[in-house]
């Protein structure tokens, strides 16, 4: 671990700064798709260390419980004709979205597995540590045209951490949600409700509660260019007759959508929607996206796999398309930028990276709250090598 007040890659150990001095922010980072277009970054192939579950409460388990089997309907030429609408609002339990979780479930699981991990605490301390989600808004942000985004990130004993910051427009446009988006947000679980059944060679059973408080999440080693990366991200459901078991190319991810009509409609599609489920399975190594399309009614009215590795095939001849090789070179001139800004080790030091579409990324620098998100049982238990707290830890703590 490096000295409080000491400069990561500097060449000499310089003095520790006043404590009410904070270190200046650095410049800026263009988006402009443009400057990112050159070839393919290297992207090494994700590998699963691990899992974890959350259960209907929340809480937190080191194993796969919630893992659920993909079951789709038979193919008899019909459309499934899955009323998503079904249980809404009587059978649902939507996870209490007030509760900032930030990388605490995570955390957890890199405490209970930091001795086991490939290459030692060495490799983690060149590390970058986010959830997939993160690295998705990161991978579309040179084409997003709408909502920007807040990444708050902390060194700790030499390992990078990155955490979404909720921004002010986000929480109002959460606390302002329409009803018909509330209703949309549970049709999308009420569909793996249709297509996943609980345990292997089972059946789906749309008759219980949809409760989103629960989740499956994998937790994955990859690298970006120079970035070694461990991320996690929750995972749909499994595939026990898909070409190799080896996690993560036996998932499936599940998506809904509004029926199409017209080629300019499907052109959209392929522009915006595609673009996030491609950044997001892409990342994880999920290798298929089964989507169901559903009428103004609310019913599945037909399903369509789409391979991840061909998505970029629908937009390869669009003008106004989107290039992977943009998204991946954007993500990883990001990451190289929030490396060589963050310099100072501290978990109590953050520098948040800020972005809103049409512009750069700037940076703000800020001790402690409100937006320090290490929690002091991780940093304690990492400092100090103490054994793990004796229940799940409240994302307050």
């Amino acid at each position: 671990m490096e000295p409080r007040g000491t400069k990561r890659g500097a060449g000499k150990i310089e003095a520790a700064e006043p404590q009410n001095k904070l270190p200046r922010p650095a410049p800026s980072l263009p988006t402009d798709p443009a400057l990112y277009s050159g070839s393919f970054p290297f992207y090494r192939r994700p590998s699963q260390l691990g899992c974890f579950s959350l259960d209907a409460q929340r809480q937190y388990h080191g194993d796969a419980r919630a893992l659920r089997y993909y079951s789709p309907p038979p193919t008899n030429g019909q459309g499934p004709n899955f009323d998503l609408r079904d249980g809404y609002p009587d059978r649902y339990q939507p996870r209490d979205e007030e509760v900032r979780e930030h990388l605490d479930h995570l955390l957890r699981w890199l405490l209970e597995h930091r001795g086991q991990l490939e290459g030692g605490p060495g490799w983690l301390a060149g590390a970058i540590v986010t959830w997939r989600g993160h690295l998705t808004k990161l991978l579309t942000t040179p084409y997003e045209r709408q909502e920007g985004w807040q990444l708050a990130a902390s060194r700790f004993q030499g390992t990078l951490y990155l955490s979404e910051v909720e921004t002010l427009a986000a929480q109002a446009q959460r606390l302002a949600r329409p009803p018909l988006l509330r209703e949309l947000m549970y049709m999308g679980y009420k569909f793996e409700q249709y297509m996943c059944a609980d345990k292997p060679g089972g059946s789906p059973d749309p008759s219980g509660e949809v409760n989103t408080n629960v989740a499956f999440c994998s937790v994955l080693r990859s690298r970006l260019g120079n970035h070694p990366l461990l991320f996690s991200g929750e995972v749909d459901c499994t595939d026990l007759q898909a070409p190799s078991s080896q996690p993560p190319t036996c998932y499936v991810e599940l998506k809904t959508s509004k029926e199409m009509h017209s080629p300019g409609q499907w052109r959209s599609f392929y522009r915006h929607k595609l673009l996030k489920w491609w950044a997001q399975s892409f990342l994880l190594g999920v290798p298929n996206v089964v989507a169901g399309f559903r009428n103004p009614e609310g019913f599945i009215c037909s399903l369509k796999t789409f391979p991840t590795m061909q998505m970029f095939e629908h937009v390869r001849n669009d003008r106004d398309g989107w290039n992977p090789s943009v998204c991946m070179n954007f993500c990883a001139a990001f990451l190289s930028f929030a490396q060589n800004t963050v310099v100072q080790d501290d978990p109590r030091l953050v520098h948040l990276f800020s972005w809103e579409p049409g512009r750069a990324v700037t940076v703000s620098v800020h001790q402690d709250a409100p937006y320090a998100f290490l929690p002091t049982w991780y940093v304690d238990a990492m400092t100090q090598d103490l054994p793990l707290p004796p229940k799940t830890p409240s994302p307050k703590d």
